[in-house]
């Protein structure tokens, strides 16, 4: 249950709908709430409070009706903006940066505003009375109609200052770079100066001796990529069944229906219930998220990156940018503990033992695509070496750096391949030899 409602709140946060609809919703309430203290409201009241509307119905169904009119063409202005920002994106920064522009909380916050403001307008308009019937003047609604309308001409010059800003390109990265440290932060538990994990004993718990001679494969049920992984449902469902599960994916893979998802010994007690009951920790969709894929966050600041290397773009500037975010990414990661634990019962037992990425591998997702669409970029070479040189500094282990001295390796590899100006290799062999020798001085 818990995976599944991280999911739809991811969807409901990449939405446009969700938070408009909650803001109308709440106009809605408004309403009737302002329409029932206006038939409390006295004269005495009015003439105590001069900045409340005054006039008659006539004029409280004209500023109503302006309002309301307004407003809904706003929010088609605002959407029809918002629109054109999305294809900006999706054109120059790539397709799948485009769930990250749809999650930003301002632009729904700004279309929320104005659908909701037409909303309240619309349901006070239908309250005013005229002198010909039961006469009613809701006072104290219309001034709260014209105060809304108020807020939205603030809120309209504030979303065009922000769509200007959120559609270049720094920004665009900037966002997707706090994206990944966040999921770092929540993903990944902080490590100590020895390197474990505050409340995780050191040592892990290793898989039974029997368990390679025994297993049953339980199957995966739907295609699609693995989004979410409920590791704690799996540890209750194999500890009432007295079973060890082995995760054979992990978030980010594509499933394939019919093609193992796990492994689970002993085998002889896997049933058809059993298999429902593990599918059912496992949530799948048509596209990665970062909910529990930090390679795909990774993956969003390299196509930015590639994007900008490719020849209609030639873009090193933007390149260089994506490289200094990943090299935070890297810093941040050497202080944390990147393989997930494995799943234990309450006795101690070991009950799923998780499929983990290492930190090489991030690396590898981090600089392989840029180093290989990059060879005959000069600038971003040497900035990935000086970012190699950099992360060098911080707490790694001797696998940590055998990761990304590989990486240094290949890319002066392939530039004394690529280039031919005697300078330019002089350059890259000389950032070649510093992230070496930080690399060494750390693993001395």
């Amino acid at each position: 249950m818990k995976t599944w409602l991280l999911k739809y709140w991811d969807r409901l946060r990449s939405s446009f709908w969700f938070i408009p609809s909650l803001m109308a919703c709440g106009a809605i309430a408004l309403s009737f709430i302002t329409v029932a203290l206006d038939k409390t409201v006295t004269e005495r009241w009015l003439q105590a409070h001069t900045w409340a509307y005054t006039g008659g119905a006539e004029g409280a169904s004209l500023v109503l009706s302006t309002v309301a009119a307004s407003m809904i063409t706003i929010a088609g202005v605002v959407f029809s903006m918002t629109l054109v920002a999305l294809s900006l994106a999706s054109s120059q920064l790539g397709p799948r940066l485009l769930r990250n522009f749809m999650r930003d909380t301002a632009n729904q916050v700004v279309l929320g505003t104005f659908v909701a403001t037409f909303v309240y307008c619309l349901l006070v308009l239908r309250t005013v009375r005229r002198a010909d019937e039961v006469a009613f003047v809701p006072h104290l609604s219309v001034t709260v109609g014209v105060l809304l309308a108020l807020v939205g001409l603030g809120v309209l010059i504030y979303f065009i200052h922000h769509v200007s800003v959120s559609i270049q390109t720094n920004e665009a990265v900037a966002r997707v770079g706090a994206e990944l440290m966040e999921g770092i932060e929540r993903l990944f538990p902080a490590r100590d100066a020895r390197g474990n994990v505050a409340g995780v004993p050191p040592g892990r718990l290793e898989q039974p001796a029997q368990f390679d001679g025994q297993p049953s494969a339980i199957e995966s049920r739907s295609d699609g990529y693995l989004q979410i992984v409920d590791v704690e449902a799996l540890t209750r469902i194999a500890a009432d069944s007295g079973l060890v599960f082995r995760l054979e994916q992990r978030p980010g893979c594509y499933l394939i229906k019919g093609r193992p998802l796990m492994k689970a010994w002993p085998g002889n007690r896997v049933t058809d219930q059993l298999a429902s009951r593990v599918n059912a920790a496992f949530v799948t969709g048509t596209q990665r998220t970062s909910a529990q894929d930090i390679e795909f966050a990774i993956y969003q600041l390299v196509e930015i990156a590639v994007r900008a290397l490719s020849p209609g773009i030639n873009d090193p500037f933007t390149a260089n940018t994506c490289v200094d975010r990943l090299g935070s990414a890297l810093c941040l990661l050497a202080t944390r503990q990147t393989t997930t634990p494995n799943g234990v019962d309450d006795k101690g037992r070991l009950r799923v033992i998780v499929k983990a990425i290492t930190f090489g591998e991030l690396v590898d997702a981090a600089f392989d695509q840029i180093r290989q669409y990059g060879r005959s970029s000069i600038p971003v070479t040497i900035r990935i070496l000086d970012t190699i040189a950099l992360v060098a500094g911080a707490p790694l282990g001797g696998d940590e750096r055998g990761g990304l001295l590989r990486q240094a390796d290949l890319i002066v590899a392939s530039a004394r391949v690529d280039l031919r100006d005697s300078a330019d290799l002089r350059a890259v062999e000389d950032r070649y030899r510093a992230a070496c020798s930080a690399l060494a001085g750390g693993s001395q």
